[in-house]
Formats: C-alpha cells, structure tokens, sequence
C-alpha cells in the first residue's frame, strides 16, 4: 500500500482505534503505538551489476506496559502530516517495523474496519532475483 493509500483510510476513519494484524493472524497489543516514521533510502547493486535504488515510509511500532494508550487513526494522520516534509512524496510504500520476537519488515496488505477498530493488516516480504 502506498503512503497517499494509507492516508485517505485514516482521514475516512478518523475516529477510529488503530490495529495491527501480523502476516500469522495474530493481532498485535492494542497499546502498540507508532514510535517512528523514517524515509528509508536504498542504493544497491544486484547480482546482475545493474546499479538500484529504492525508497519506503517505515512505521514503527512499540508497546510496553502502557496499556491504556491506544493510538488513533486521527493521530497517526497528523504524524505522517508532520512528516510530508522529509518524505517528500505519497507514492511511497509504507512498511511497518515490528518486533515480533525479532525486529522485521511487513509491507501493508490491506486496511479494514473491525467492530471499533481500523486494522492494519501487514503482509510477508520475499526476497527476489532482479
């Protein structure tokens, strides 16, 4: 899903609690929050010699012991808003970074409406020969 994408379902649910499903099903705490968002840059050099880049908006996501924090669609709009300045475009995948024991990658597969809450359904990343 691409960052202008993600945006107009959060500016539509705006009210809404934000929630995130992990790839297995499982539903991250309703507490998580988005901790950071980053514009990642990438050079690279596949295996064929040919020169690459690539750039996506990252989400990351953290939860503690805080567990009457709930974070909002509302919220993260405004985060990504403040956020316009560095990303410099919309056209942007948005992957979350989560760690689920360990520190990983999802793409964004799908936003939907769940009883109360907007969930962020995070898909799998595979690795590819270019």
């Amino acid at each position: 899903m691409i960052l202008s994408e993600l945006k107009q379902v959060l500016a539509q649910h705006d009210d809404r609690n934000l929630r995130f499903m992990l790839p297995t099903g499982s539903k991250v705490p309703p507490h998580a929050h988005v901790t950071e968002v980053a514009r990642m840059d990438k050079r690279f050099i596949d295996c064929g010699g040919i020169m690459r880049t690539g750039t996506t908006c990252r989400l990351q996501t953290w939860f503690a012991d805080d567990t009457d924090h709930r974070l909002t669609a509302r919220k993260l709009l405004g985060i990504l808003s403040k956020s316009a300045s560095f990303l410099e475009s919309e056209n942007l995948e948005v992957e979350v970074e989560h760690e689920a024991p360990f520190v990983s990658e999802f793409p964004i597969s799908s936003v939907w409406v769940d009883a109360e809450e907007l969930v962020i359904s995070l898909g799998i990343r595979h690795t590819a020969c270019l």
